[in-house]
């Protein structure tokens, strides 16, 4: 693995030493500290990943539309709204390493309040557990980002950021994994339509059935995260980015407003969660729309779309690797526009197709999709200097986005909105397209930035 280093400074004694590069900073090596922090990079993945899957599983135990279902969406990612910003002031009194053991243990509690929700046996002690949950995960992205953003050159960031990103799709296609073969496989088979039919005594039984078999994986992430929460305490973390600074709140959010770039990136990421969450989240309900018109019955339609939907996750993490690489060579803006652009082009094919041509194309979108978050957060931090704090905290407020589309998605879907005679499942990824076309433009406005910035810096050197 290339470090990128080289020797350009010297220390007090006159000897050179590595400037700072991919894991190097001020002399030290920060590779141990950043695999640490990177587990945490997979655990939140785990998290949303098992997760999406249960709106259509919501759904059926509960006897619930779609839109209804979604709500589970909406209470994970107005988590991350809410506890962005006060995670942000935590760890800017304090330090990023008391930033993730707060993360922590919000996630192992709202995932071990999965057990008091399932005795009460209704929706909305659920929807607090989630709440709870994604308050854990706000704390740790807010905290680990721009941690790991500090671990190195700012030259580097972005590279550094895609890489620990990485794992955060293979913990996605664990908790995909989990929630196919431990939850909907072994979910009682009952179509929808025949558990409206239920009597209330029958539905019940079915119903504490299906949430038993619900809750185990979220009570065993618990655990695991608890025993990750331990081995952090005891380890010995970096404290680069963790000095003290007077600038008040007031002048921090001042400054940043000025960014023109950041700005932009805190709108494009709030489109660009909106359009992930989607694209994973439905795949269930459009997979099963097309395969059930195949003739396929409806639970194993389900299962076989979130088949399709952990290929969407195996492409995804692929292309985070594939796309890491390519940024040594290529301008994280330009590589954003790119990517954004053959995501429009392939929403467009989920869209007009009515057959399993639309899934491959839902399944693509993912692979387009890898590298946006981790770009869209490095090319909008850079040259915040000691603001990147609080700057790293409008950039996890704005996954409110996947808490805002989701819903309106649903509500199309189940208005049965068509156009030209196309189903509501495809036309409904109208929403998702116009996503990608923001994070398109802000892509293309990145790059032309940051390619007049080298044209100045070249002119001042000649």
């Amino acid at each position: 693995m290339q470090t990128d280093r080289h020797y350009s400074n010297k220390d007090d004694n006159g000897a050179k030493r590595p400037a700072d590069g991919l894991f190097t900073k001020n002399g030290a090596s920060f590779l141990l500290p950043f695999a640490a922090i990177t587990a945490c990079f997979a655990l939140w993945g785990f998290a949303n990943d098992v997760t999406s899957p249960m709106v259509k599983a919501f759904s059926k135990i509960f006897r619930m539309s779609v839109t209804e279902g979604a709500m589970v969406q909406v209470a994970f990612y107005l988590g991350y709204f809410v506890m962005a910003f006060p995670a942000a002031m935590f760890i800017r009194r304090y330090s990023f390493k008391a930033g993730v053991l707060v993360g922590l243990s919000l996630y192992a509690a709202g995932a071990l309040l999965f057990f008091p929700a399932k005795a009460m046996g209704v929706y909305a002690p659920f929807l607090l557990a989630y709440f709870v949950m994604t308050c854990g995960l706000s704390f740790l992205e807010t905290s680990c980002n721009p941690y790991i953003y500090c671990m190195g050159s700012e030259e580097t960031a972005t590279r550094r950021l895609n890489m620990a990103q990485a794992f955060n799709p293979i913990g996605a296609l664990a908790g995909m994994y989990v929630a196919m073969a431990f939850v909907q496989a072994r979910m009682n088979p009952m179509p929808t339509a025949e558990r409206l039919t239920l009597p209330d005594e029958e539905f019940n039984m079915l119903k504490e059935q299906d949430l038993d078999v619900l809750i185990q994986p979220y009570l065993f992430i618990g655990i695991v995260v608890i025993a990750l929460l331990i081995l952090i305490r005891l380890t010995k973390m970096p404290k680069d980015g963790d000095a003290p600074t007077n600038k008040s709140l007031r002048t921090s959010l001042a400054e940043l407003a000025r960014v023109r770039n950041y700005r932009e990136g805190v709108v494009a990421q709030f489109f660009y969660i909106g359009a992930q969450v989607m694209c994973w989240t439905f795949i269930i309900q459009y997979g099963t729309h097309v395969l059930m018109g195949e003739g396929i019955e409806e639970h194993a339609a389900e299962i076989l779309s979130q088949k399709f939907n952990i290929a969407a996750l195996v492409l995804f993490t692929c292309s985070r690797f594939v796309c890491t690489w390519f940024l040594r060579y290529v301008s994280p803006g330009r590589l954003l526009t790119v990517l954004a652009v053959v995501a429009v082009v392939a929403v467009c094919g989920v869209i007009l197709f009515t057959d399993r041509r639309g899934l491959y194309c839902l399944v693509a979108v993912s692979g387009c999709m890898s590298l946006m978050f981790p770009t869209i957060y490095g090319i909008a931090l850079r040259g915040l200097g000691d603001n990147v704090k609080i700057g790293g905290a409008g950039l996890i407020m704005s996954i409110l986005g996947g808490s805002v589309f989701p819903p309106l998605q649903a509500a199309l879907i189940d208005a049965g909105f068509t156009v030209a005679g196309l189903p509501a499942t495809n036309t409904s990824f109208a929403v998702p397209l116009v996503c990608f076309v923001v994070v398109a433009v802000y892509g293309q406005r990145a790059y032309l930035r940051e390619k007049k910035r080298k044209q100045r810096a070249t002119a001042h050197t000649e």
